[in-house]
C-alpha cells in the first residue's frame, strides 16, 4: 500500500459515508439516532488532497465542516462477516465531509436525495494514508477540527454508534467493497459554518493533521 493518499484519491471507485453515527451530532441537528446505519455516497470526483482548496458550491450559503475517520478498504468483499471485517481494512485517513447544509435542509424537507449537499466537487478533503498497523485501536482516537485556529469539534471515535466491523459488514451486504474505497464513519458534534477565506484544520490523535483553505467557486477568497 502506498503511503501517499493521492494515489487512493485517483483510483478509489467510491466513498460510502455514514450519517448520524455520533449521538451528540445527531442531537445538535435535531435528528433521531438511527437504528441502522444511515448511508449515502460521495463520488470519487469529490476528493481533494492538501494544497487544493475547498470550493463553496454555487448557490450555497451555509457550508459546514464535518471531521471524520475514514476507513480505507484493502481487500474486495461482499457479505463480509463482522468477525472477518478488519481483514478487509488497509488503513485509515483523516477526512472532511463538507456539507452544503442549506442544500441538505431543503432536500430533507422535500424528501429528496442529498447528492448535491454532500457530493459536490471538493467535498471530500483527505489527508495522508495511515497503515492499519500504525493504529492500535481505531475505536479510541481523538478527532478535532479548528476553523481559523478556534476549536470547533473535539470528539473520540469510541463514541461512534456503529463500530467499524459492523459498518463494513452492513455496507458490504449492499455494496461490494473494493480496494481503495473509503468508508467515512461519521462526525462528532460541533459542526459549524465556514466562508471564503477561512482555514480548516483537523487532527486524528497523533497520527495525522490536515489543513485546507476555503474559497468561493471562482477560486478567490
Amino acid at each position: 500500500m502506498s503511503g501517499n493518499f493521492a494515489r487512493f484519491a485517483e483510483v478509489g471507485r467510491k466513498i460510502v459515508a455514514v450519517g448520524r453515527n455520533y449521538r451528540d451530532h445527531a442531537a445538535e441537528l435535531g435528528n433521531a439516532v438511527p437504528e441502522t446505519p444511515l448511508l449515502f455516497l460521495k463520488p470519487a470526483s469529490s476528493y481533494i488532497t492538501e494544497g487544493t482548496p475547498i470550493k463553496i458550491p454555487k448557490g450555497c450559503s451555509s457550508l459546514h465542516h464535518e471531521i471524520e475517520l475514514g476507513v480505507v478498504i484493502g481487500q474486495k468483499g461482499t457479505d463480509i462477516s463482522e468477525g472477518s471485517a478488519m481483514n478487509h481494512v488497509a488503513g485509515y485517513v483523516l477526512a472532511l465531509d463538507m456539507t452544503a447544509r442549506d442544500f441538505q435542509s431543503i432536500a430533507k424537507k422535500k424528501g429528496t436525495p442529498w447528492d448535491m449537499a454532500k457530493g459536490f466537487d471538493t467535498s471530500c478533503p483527505v489527508g495522508k494514508f495511515i497503515p492499519k498497523d500504525a493504529v492500535a485501536d481505531p475505536h479510541n482516537l481523538e478527532l478535532w477540527c479548528k476553523v481559523n485556529g478556534a476549536l470547533k469539534q473535539n470528539g473520540n471515535t469510541k463514541d461512534m454508534i456503529f463500530s467499524i466491523p459492523y459498518l463494513i459488514s452492513y455496507i458490504s451486504q449492499y455494496f461490494t467493497l473494493e480496494p481503495n474505497d473509503i468508508i467515512l464513519t461519521g462526525t462528532p458534534a460541533g459542526v459549524s459554518g465556514v466562508k471564503a477565506g477561512d482555514v480548516i484544520q483537523g487532527g486524528l490523535a497523533k497520527l495525522a493533521e490536515i489543513e485546507f483553505k476555503v474559497v468561493d467557486r471562482s477560486g478567490g477568497s
